[in-house]
């Protein structure tokens, strides 16, 4: 059965290429998830990835047809920089959850603003979803920068979810729905 994240597009930008991901991208992917900055705001997992836990979740990645998640290349170097996902899809709302996370080696250069248009647009303009929402730390000012640069709207604030390091931390809830998106002209380019 096909679904709509059956098909694993490749994106390409002026600046990045989404590409589907494969087994050997583990390594690189297992260096990106021990940045310091990753593991703020995205949060420790409930155990260690060893490789072999990573080679398999990313050689996996190709075979779920309930979600899209896809490398972020500089399309300059070929060099892998990170992830998007859309994932949680609800086919009957036409929804879906989006995250998204950056090396250091990618920061700073617009490679992830540009990652968010390309999947978000793909999401609403080929895959048909009315609503792409995310949550992310209130403090990851970073990351809230960009989403909004791409149309996200700060929906509410859920107060005080997690305790770190002895500090309670806020987390934003955004979203973006697709009447909003086409009329600002934001918009994924050349699929391939």
């Amino acid at each position: 059965m096909t679904t709509v994240f059956s098909p694993k597009p490749v994106l390409t930008g002026d600046r990045t290429v989404l590409r589907p991901f494969t087994a050997a991208d583990a390594d690189a992917m297992g260096a990106i998830l021990r940045d310091p900055e990753v593991l703020r705001f995205t949060g420790d997992g409930p155990e260690p990835l060893s490789p072999e836990r990573l080679r398999s979740w990313y050689g996996s990645r190709g075979a779920q047809d309930d979600r899209l998640d896809l490398a972020v290349t500089d399309r300059a170097s070929g060099e892998l920089v990170g992830e998007v996902v859309l994932n949680e899809w609800e086919p009957e709302h036409r929804r879906a959850t989006f995250r998204t996370l950056i090396g250091a080696r990618g920061r700073g250069r617009g490679l992830g603003t540009e990652a968010v248009r390309l999947i978000v647009g793909y999401g609403f303009e080929t895959v048909g979803l009315h609503r792409i929402g995310l949550e992310a730390y209130a403090d990851n000012v970073r990351a809230r920068h960009v989403y909004e640069k791409a149309g996200f709207v700060l929906e509410g604030v859920r107060r005080q979810v997690e305790l770190r390091d002895g500090v309670w931390r806020d987390e934003v809830v955004m979203g973006a729905l697709a009447d909003e998106w086409r009329p600002n002209g934001w918009s994924h380019t050349r699929p391939c």
